[in-house]
C-alpha cells in the first residue's frame, strides 16, 4: 500500500471513517486499494478482526492511515483493562467499549498514557424503544442514551458512539472537546439496511458529530472512491466555516 500523507484536521477525509465490515483481509485490501488516497480513516470490527484484521490494522497504520477498532468490549474490569492495553499497542486511534460504568473505567485505566481514544457505545443504532423493552430495559432509547452519556462524561471518556439522530442531544450533554462518532449514516436515497435510526452525512455533521462511519454505501458501491467523495462533499458543505 502507498503511504497516505497526513492532512489538516479540517479535511473532510478526517471526518469520514469507512467501515471495512468484510469477510477477509484480501477483500479489505482490494477495497482500500480502490479507495486509494480518497480515504484515510478505516474501521475494523468483528467480522474482519476475527479474520486477521488486527494484522491488517497494523499495516494500515504503518502506511499512515488511521484505524478505529470497533470491538465494543464489555467484560469484567480486569479483562477489559488488559484487552485495552493490548489494543493500545497497535497504534489505533479509536476503540469502542459498551457504556457501562465499570467497563468504561477499566478501559480508561487500560489505555494508560497511550494516545488511544476510548469511545463508549450508548445504544446500538439497530435498536429502538421496542428492542430495549424486549431486552428488559425499563427506559426508552432517549433516556438510556442520556444516562450513559452523563456517566461517560463523569468518568472522563474520550468520546461517544451514538446514532446520528441522537448526536445533537449527546453534544449538549457531553460538551465540547470530546468526540462524537456516528454510525447509521446513509447518503440520501441509500437503503437503510438493518439500521433503524439513521441520518444523511450533512444531517449528522450539523447535529454535532465529528466522525461519520459509513460502510455498505461505499464498500458495496461499483465505484467506492466516487461514493466516498460524494459523502465527503456532503460533509464539507455541512462543516462550520473555519
Amino acid at each position: 500500500m502507498t503511504p497516505v500523507a497526513q492532512k489538516p484536521a479540517t479535511d473532510p477525509r478526517d471526518h469520514l471513517i469507512v467501515a471495512l465490515d468484510l469477510p477477509s483481509v484480501r477483500t479489505a485490501e482490494a477495497v482500500v486499494a480502490r479507495l486509494g488516497d480518497t480515504v484515510s480513516f478505516y474501521k475494523i470490527g468483528y467480522e474482519l478482526g476475527y479474520a486477521g484484521g488486527l494484522g491488517f490494522a497494523r499495516e494500515l497504520i504503518a502506511d499512515g492511515r488511521k484505524v478505529f477498532i470497533d470491538f465494543k468490549l464489555h467484560d469484567i474490569g480486569n479483562t477489559v483493562a488488559h484487552g485495552v492495553a493490548s489494543i493500545a499497542q497497535l497504534g489505533a486511534s479509536f476503540l469502542t467499549v459498551h457504556a457501562y460504568p465499570q467497563t468504561m473505567r477499566a478501559a480508561m485505566e487500560g489505555k494508560g498514557a497511550s494516545p488511544l481514544r476510548i469511545l463508549a457505545v450508548t445504544v446500538l443504532t439497530s435498536y429502538d424503544d421496542a428492542d430495549l423493552a424486549e431486552a428488559g430495559y425499563g427506559a426508552d432509547v432517549a433516556t438510556t442514551v442520556a444516562r450513559r452519556v452523563a456517566q461517560a462524561r463523569e468518568i472522563g471518556i474520550d468520546g461517544i458512539v451514538c446514532a446520528p439522530t441522537d448526536a445533537a442531544t449527546v453534544r449538549g450533554l457531553l460538551g465540547p472537546g470530546r468526540a462524537i462518532v456516528t454510525p447509521g449514516v446513509r447518503p440520501a436515497g441509500a437503503p437503510t439496511g438493518d439500521q433503524k435510526r439513521v441520518a444523511t452525512p450533512a444531517e449528522a455533521i450539523r447535529a454535532g458529530a465529528d466522525h461519520l462511519v459509513v460502510g455498505r454505501p461505499i464498500v458495496a458501491s461499483p465505484d467506492p472512491a466516487a461514493a466516498a467523495r460524494a459523502v465527503q462533499a456532503e460533509i464539507a458543505a455541512a462543516l462550520p466555516p473555519i
